[in-house]
């Protein structure tokens, strides 16, 4: 009897380290977005410099049509994750904001207008969904000074032209030196 006792017991503490062991861990689950956003960004930036460099904006904004769902696609399939980017003044129809990622994007523009660095503003929120936790980050995409040629104020005629060609839906012009331009969103599901 007592050693069905002792035995159950450490049945029970083996079980109880089990669950912990395959807990969420939401530090750990950050710095996986973090990097995820990290490689993600680089990737897309590495393949529209060289675009840029190969035949300038217009030819950018033919490399970043063809090109950047598909890069989109290897950053969620290798970090088993959704990853997208979105923006309040989105290019593609496909990057609109939910009504959980608009707020964010909000916010970041109020940060940002406070002074915030954009280079370092993120968000992130654990929600509980089918029994497990969802990850929801994203990180804000500033405006830097290569992106003021295809999202500027003053566009070429030969990049509106493109613009109007492949996006004509676009939203995604106007911005200024360090504004807000958008985000990458990455959602990943977790058990307990």
């Amino acid at each position: 009897m007592k050693l069905a006792i002792l035995s159950i017991a450490v049945s029970f503490q083996l079980f109880a380290l089990t669950a912990q062991s395959e807990a969420f861990d939401k530090a750990n689950a950050v710095a996986e977005a973090k990097a995820t956003t990290k490689a993600f960004g680089g990737a897309l930036k590495k393949e529209l410099i060289a675009a840029m460099q190969a035949g300038g904006p217009v030819n950018a904004l033919g490399v970043c049509n063809t090109e950047a769902m598909p890069i989109t696609a290897k950053a969620a399939a290798e970090n088993d994750a959704d990853v997208f980017r979105v923006s309040l003044k989105n290019r593609n129809p496909d990057n609109v904001p939910n009504d959980w990622q608009k707020p964010v994007l909000e916010d970041f523009d109020k940060r940002a207008a406070s002074g915030e660095d954009i280079a370092t503003m993120a968000s992130v929120d654990v929600v509980d969904v089918d029994g497990g936790k969802q990850l929801r980050f994203m990180k804000a995409l500033p405006t830097e000074g290569a992106c003021l040629a295809c999202h500027g104020q003053q566009l070429s005629p030969e990049v509106q032209a493109k613009l109007d060609e492949l996006y004509p839906e676009d939203k995604a012009t106007g911005y200024a030196l360090g504004e807000v331009r958008g985000a990458i969103v990455v959602i990943k599901d977790y058990e307990g």
